[in-house]
């Protein structure tokens, strides 16, 4: 955060005050092949921002495939070294509707050339209502400046990772980025998030196979399609209520 001077007007009256602001950064991805993406990102937790990105933009397959990754915190800049890097990723860029522009290396309809995600994972509504309500006060941040989303990754027991970012995009692919390097087992897990849900946070999901997501905000129709075609749950918690738009028997 970075505090400003300011004017605050209220009933005609100008007063000044300092206000607390969110950082943003342009972080530029480098590749041997040249600029692979600039993200708008908050500037922390880097390594897992551009990791979570490269794989759920399908740009790797597996975390392996990072030889090395090095962050720049001056020129804000990533140099990643890759092994085997898919060739043909400048032509399959498709626009993503993210904080800043954002971008993926797929049709997020692609993810559906695998199976549907499996039934094993279950969470009942009261647990989940009592994660949501204490990850949306995480965020000291959020509580600051109102500038930031927030994302979580959590069990059905407790939250596990907690990440924010200026953008949705951005903050989902944090806490992705921690697990991967951790090496924890994704398909008995859930995303936590503030943001809305589109289509193309459900294919980082699909990508990673974790299979429920529960946001504050409110999905889009091309979110609810795929997530009912893949078996996701796709569920909003707000008023005092859980709304389920698909497999919703893994909500209890």
């Amino acid at each position: 955060m970075e505090s400003f001077e300011t004017v605050q007007i209220t009933g005609g009256q100008r007063i000044g005050a300092v206000e607390a602001i969110t950082e943003e950064i342009p972080l530029t991805i480098e590749t041997a092949r040249g600029e692979l993406a600039t993200l708008l990102a908050s500037p922390g937790d880097l390594k897992n921002l551009v990791t979570g990105f490269l794989y759920t933009s399908g740009v790797i397959r597996d975390v392996a495939d990072i030889k090395s990754l090095v962050i720049d915190g001056e020129r804000f800049r990533a140099v990643v070294e890759l092994d085997n890097p898919e060739e043909e990723l400048p032509f399959r860029r498709v626009y993503t509707s993210g904080c800043g522009k954002g971008v993926i290396f797929h049709n997020p309809m692609d993810v559906l050339n695998r199976s549907p995600l499996d039934d094993g994972f279950t969470v009942s509504g009261g647990r989940l209502f009592e994660l949501m309500a204490g990850f949306l006060k995480g965020s000291n941040e959020h509580k600051h400046t109102r500038g930031v989303h927030s994302a979580a990754l959590a069990s059905n027991e407790e939250i596990l990772v907690f990440r924010d970012d200026i953008g949705r995009h951005n903050a989902i692919d944090k806490i992705i980025g921690e697990a991967l390097s951790q090496g924890w087992t994704l398909t008995d897990k859930m995303i936590l998030t503030t943001g809305r849900v589109s289509s193309e946070i459900l294919s980082k999901l699909l990508r990673c196979r974790i299979p429920l997501i529960a946001a504050a905000g409110s999905p889009t129709n091309q979110a609810v399609k795929l997530a009912r075609v893949a078996n996701l749950t796709l569920a909003k918690l707000a008023r005092g209520r859980i709304t389920v738009f698909s497999a919703e028997r893994r909500i209890v």
